[in-house]
């Protein structure tokens, strides 16, 4: 069953952060769940399922005298986001929340650290959001790409630079299909989303993350290693043709998109989302 957790945390002094700290986040977070339990922690690092999805940090930032990074500000309080779409989602659950909110252990990143003041948590089985989708008369569903989406072209090595619709939803799909109940897997096919949705940007901007570093031994310090993707608002509307289970799939699929991210590199904070859903006005 499908969780999130919403952590709002405050630095105990000022630090800098890049700006695409997803990764950091990522590994405090490994770290956090392998003094808890070492074997949920291994299968959420090591799991094919993009099991988790972490948000960047949301919050006011101090300017950096850096290039491409922020400052921390210990007057401020700053939130993120982590999804567990798993189907181990109690043990990474359990793992997460006991040493930070039990133990108060904090989130310790490259140059400073993160104390848990506040932690939310919301859950929605995948047959609450096909039922849900099924009572919904939206004309559209609108997606806030909050962070950097990295998207692969299918099997290639090229990146998806602008949120097409059949894209972003095929995406959704294979992570849907892949943890999801035998019985609710979907059909939806990529034609089916090209012939029935229409997309429209709202605002849209292309960026890079980094997602990880690597040690580089001929410079002999470590490098960053880059996923290119798109970032902004678009807002995927029906086609007046659309039939009942095409709008079914894509408005749960839509609705899952908030837990399991989209794209890759979910769990180094690219792929984060905030979805509405509306009428379009006539």
């Amino acid at each position: 069953m499908p969780q999130k957790i919403t952590l709002i945390t405050r630095p105990q002094t000022a630090f800098e952060l890049p700006y695409s700290e997803g990764y950091q986040l990522y590994s405090a977070i490994l770290n956090v769940m392998r003094g808890c339990d070492e074997a949920a922690s291994k299968h959420a690092h090591d799991s094919s399922l993009s099991s988790m999805s972490i948000s960047t940090l949301e919050g006011k930032f101090r300017r950096s005298q850096r290039p491409k990074c922020k400052v921390v500000d210990p007057a401020g309080r700053y939130t993120f986001h982590i999804g567990i779409t798993d189907p181990k989602e109690i043990e990474i659950f359990r793992a997460i929340i006991q040493p930070l909110v039990l133990q108060e252990q904090e989130i310790i990143l490259d140059k400073g650290a993160l104390r848990v003041e506040e932690v939310a948590s919301s859950t929605e089985g995948f047959e609450e959001m096909v039922a849900w989708a099924g009572m919904q008369g939206s004309s559209f569903v609108e997606f806030d790409f909050r962070s950097t989406t990295c998207i692969q072209y299918r099997n290639t090595k090229v990146m998806e630079m602008f949120p097409h619709r059949e894209a972003v939803f095929s995406s959704l799909l294979a992570k849907w299909n892949a943890v999801c109940p035998e019985a609710l897997k979907m059909s939806l096919d990529r034609d089916e989303i090209s012939r029935y949705l229409m997309e429209e940007p709202l605002s849209y901007e292309t960026h890079s993350a980094m997602v990880n570093t690597v040690f580089d031994r001929a410079k002999g310090h470590p490098r960053p290693i880059l996923k290119q993707g798109f970032q902004g608002r678009c807002r995927y509307i029906f086609a007046k043709e659309a039939p009942k289970d095409v709008r079914n799939a894509v408005l749960a699929l839509a609705k899952f998109a908030e837990y399991s991210g989209v794209g890759s590199a979910v769990a180094r904070g690219c792929g984060a989302v905030r979805v509405t859903m509306g009428e379009v006005e006539r």
